[in-house]
């Protein structure tokens, strides 16, 4: 069976550089669940904009609020930036930093377009392997990466 996957999510994040998402795609849930301590079953997830995600999707107010008018992303609605959507950009979780850029790169080059830069831009420059957020080195190379930390630091320097 062929699971298809979503990486746009829609509050911006792309969710092809989720642990979670990666660990669905490369069949390492068991191993994850392990090592973070909870129910595999809880890290089922094909992407936040399909039906079967993660607890830690589930309750997202992002997913329900654009879903409840119909629209795929936030930066499709009229009061995008939203104080939420604001506060979620503006929290500790360093991932969330660039959710705001992505959702207006999206809305500039379109969410296929923006797709493909995430994908180039959470692989590995030397082998083409898929990172997350928080990798500091390839997994497959242990090629350097530039993780979220440092993206949110250049981020942080242009604001």
């Amino acid at each position: 069976m062929v699971l298809d996957y979503r990486h746009d999510a829609a509050c911006g994040l792309y969710c092809g550089a989720c642990d979670v998402l990666r660990a669905n795609t490369t069949g390492s849930i068991e191993a994850l669940a392990g090592k973070w301590g909870v129910d595999p079953d809880d890290l089922i997830c094909q992407g936040c904009q399909t039906d079967t995600i993660g607890v830690f999707c589930r309750d997202c107010g992002f997913r329900e609020c654009t879903r409840s008018k119909g629209i795929a992303h936030c930066s499709e609605c009229d009061e995008f930036p939203c104080d939420a959507l604001v506060r979620f950009r503006d929290d500790e979780v360093p991932h969330h930093s660039g959710v705001l850029r992505n959702l207006e790169e999206m809305r500039e080059v379109g969410v296929e377009r923006w797709l493909e830069d995430q994908r180039a831009r959470w692989s590995c420059p030397r082998c083409g392997s898929s990172s997350c957020w928080e990798d500091t080195a390839c997994v497959r190379c242990g090629s350097p990466l530039r993780d979220c930390r440092a993206e949110e630091a250049e981020l942080d320097a242009t604001s």
